[in-house]
């Protein structure tokens, strides 16, 4: 089982840091036809972002394309259990992605309508935050190759 995590880090251990405001960009489907979104500013753990993925490829017919839209980039760490205050930050545990409300998670295409919101359906229990289904907007597609056009 190969979790996703980064090959190269700046800093070996950051800090936690916080998570506030709505995401301005990844916010909108652009891939797949259907989408996943996260309704509240969440940190989505490396083993959390697999197990959707799972379910989703698992109930999903191989015609299926799926785009995951997040990265853990974020190292975790923890102290060992029974360990005295002091002693320095602890070891890195894991990695996790620092994602603002509002942002998509996973695209889905390929498939029917019905078959795309089971599996994303059964992704968005693996979460512990509200998500909710959304779907690629047309109109919007439509008016960003009128102005394409009209600037060239």
């Amino acid at each position: 089982m190969s979790l996703l995590q980064p090959k190269k880090l700046k800093y070996r251990k950051w800090r936690k840091g916080r998570l506030r405001g709505v995401a301005l960009r990844g916010n909108t489907v652009v891939f797949g036809r259907w989408g996943l979104k996260i309704l509240e500013p969440a940190r989505i753990s490396a083993r959390q972002i697999e197990a959707c993925r799972l379910t989703i490829v698992r109930n999903l017919p191989s015609s299926a394309k799926l785009w995951i839209r997040i990265f853990p980039w974020k190292p975790v760490t923890k102290k060992p259990a029974e360990t005295r205050m002091g002693g320095g930050k602890g070891d890195v545990v894991g990695y996790e992605a620092r994602v603002k409300a509002g942002a998509v998670l996973f695209e889905v295409d390929g498939v029917s309508e019905s078959d795309a919101l089971h599996a994303l359906k059964l992704a968005s229990d693996k979460l512990q935050y509200k998500t909710t289904i959304v779907q690629r907007n047309l109109w919007i597609e439509l008016k960003r190759k009128a102005n394409s056009e009209l600037q060239s």
